[in-house]
């Protein structure tokens, strides 16, 4: 008996350490082409060389939302670039100096000041481009960045959204050059190729390894001030994953410097322009490089491209089908949660008036803030990081409007005869509420469950850049890669979604009212 006692308590010791090595190791990814592909080079090498088990987060926005769920833990290792480490995730204002002692300066402030690390740079510099149309350049003459200032009413400008806010990009180029106030553009950075080769801005802001620049006619501006820093790319990880794989380092530092520019353009435009999968290019590049085997098969994102329409609809109905559930989860959780919330309180409200104006001004403020800043503000919250739960509570919080409105609205205008009749037939307050009130009030409050779940499901879309699955992922990679299919693929699917649920909650309406 006290062997089997001992063996228990050496297994409930032991626990916690095996706990600790089967741990995944989450590999993400910002919301561009190159991003993607080198956080799948990253995940299949660990899978192929170790038994570390790999989960993937690719697709999420921009810089600081990774890094912040880098920080937080819900991340292990995502590609960052020197220049965007300095400027944007340190936030430092000072000009970054030549390219290796930008890079120890930002390793050393990781590990200081932020517990993780920035490996050996993969070999590249991805610095930003000012790319102009070449018929404009040619037009007006254009050189340098510098020839730029005096034409802003002339031309128009087209930045990345991230480009358009961010110190190394517009805000501080116009600083530095002393480009005055003018209307820009601001758009996804795939799109902006579309965009300056339709003719629709004549200015875009590109990178130097974008697979696109070898398909568009465009001149490339000289940085004749030396505004931009360099963009070395390199793989950011948690000091802690480190501690707990120190495997990995040695790993991932046979990445270092075997990707020259030239290279990562190519791999960008064979996923961009070819139609390849983020998963076979990554494969075909480590094969090559006898990083892995023949034999190991890819098990990240596919994205295909090709083929009849008809085959790519059959190709993807499974991942569909997986998609339509996860987004129903999402969008059911979150919409139940505000019913359970927002009904008993739009009730209480009507009891409550003196309440009511500071409870419908908190959730009117709640609703006006942009769903994918909500997203981001639930990054950092404690048990929720990038996950399906802070999907869920962002939609429930934008579930809380329409329902609690309603609710009040419908309980407030029901008429006060037939209250008082029910009153003088001797009904409690609950059997009042119960009997008369709630179902002359429920077209109303059904009206407010049918705009939440609708509004619900459209917001869900914008979960996959948090990592949170739904069918925001296939809209999010078609974005990235120009690809309608790609996006229709997660939009027609959840247009379908917001008809269904309304019609079934249509339905519903129907029946307690009957």
């Amino acid at each position: 008996m006290k062997r089997f006692a001992l063996t228990i308590l050496l297994f409930l010791l032991l626990l916690p350490v095996y706990a600790q090595e089967k741990k995944p190791v989450v590999v993400a990814s910002k919301s561009f082409t190159e991003s993607r592909v080198l956080s799948e080079i990253i995940a299949q090498l660990i899978e192929a060389r170790t038994d570390i088990p790999v989960i993937r987060k690719h697709g999420l926005g921009g810089s600081l939302i990774v890094f912040t769920a880098l920080e937080e833990g819900s991340v292990d290792i995502y590609p960052e670039y020197t220049g965007t480490a300095w400027a944007v995730v340190l936030k430092r204002k000072d000009k970054a100096p030549d390219p290796l002692r930008t890079f120890l300066e930002v390793k050393r402030e990781l590990e200081v000041s932020h517990a993780a690390t920035m490996l050996d740079p993969f070999g590249f510099n991805n610095t930003y481009l000012i790319a102009v149309r070449s018929d404009t350049a040619k037009k007006f003459g254009l050189q340098d960045v510098s020839d730029l200032v005096g034409l802003e009413d002339e031309l128009r400008f087209g930045w990345s959204t991230e480009f358009l806010n961010r110190n190394d990009g517009w805000p501080g180029l116009k600083r530095v050059y002393g480009f005055k106030d003018v209307g820009v553009r601001g758009m996804e950075h795939g799109l902006a190729y579309q965009a300056v080769g339709e003719g629709s801005v004549d200015i875009i802001d590109a990178y130097s390894t974008d697979g696109k620049l070898l398909k568009y006619k465009l001149a490339f501006l000289k940085d004749d001030k030396s505004f931009f820093p360099p963009y070395q790319g390199a793989p950011v990880v948690r000091s802690e994953t480190l501690d707990r794989y120190p495997e990995l380092e040695a790993l991932l530092a046979e990445l270092a410097f075997k990707i020259p520019d030239a290279r990562m353009q190519k791999l960008n435009y064979e996923v961009e322009e070819q139609g390849r999968a983020f998963a076979d290019v990554a494969r075909e590049f480590l094969t090559d490089g006898k990083f892995i085997g023949d034999e190991t098969r890819a098990t990240g994102d596919q994205a295909s491209r090709g083929g009849s329409l008809w085959e790519f609809i059959r190709s993807r109905i499974p991942i569909t089908l997986r998609l339509v559930g996860e987004h129903l989860l999402l969008t059911g959780l979150a919409v139940v949660l505000g019913i359970l919330v927002a009904v008993p309180l739009g009730i209480w409200l009507t009891r409550k008036e003196s309440a009511s104006g500071l409870v419908m001004g908190i959730a009117g403020v709640i609703q006006t803030i942009p769903s994918l800043a909500l997203l981001a503000f639930m990054i950092p919250i404690p048990l929720l990081g990038l996950s399906m739960q802070s999907a869920v509570v962002a939609l429930f919080l934008y579930s809380l409007l329409p329902i609690v409105r309603n609710a009040y609205t419908g309980i407030k205008e029901v008429d006060a005869d037939v209250i008082e009749a029910g009153e003088g037939m001797g009904l409690t307050p609950r059997e009042l509420l119960r009997h008369v009130q709630l179902p002359l009030a429920m077209p109303t409050i059904m009206a407010g469950i049918r705009t939440a779940t609708v509004i619900s499901i459209g917001v869900a879309t914008l979960a996959a850049f948090i990592g949170a699955g739904g069918l925001g992922e296939p809209i999010i990679t078609g974005l990235q890669l120009n690809s309608p299919r790609l996006i229709m693929a997660g939009a027609v699917p959840a247009a379908l979604l917001a008809l269904l649920a309304d019609w079934l909650l249509g339905v519903v309406e129907k029946r307690l009212v009957a």
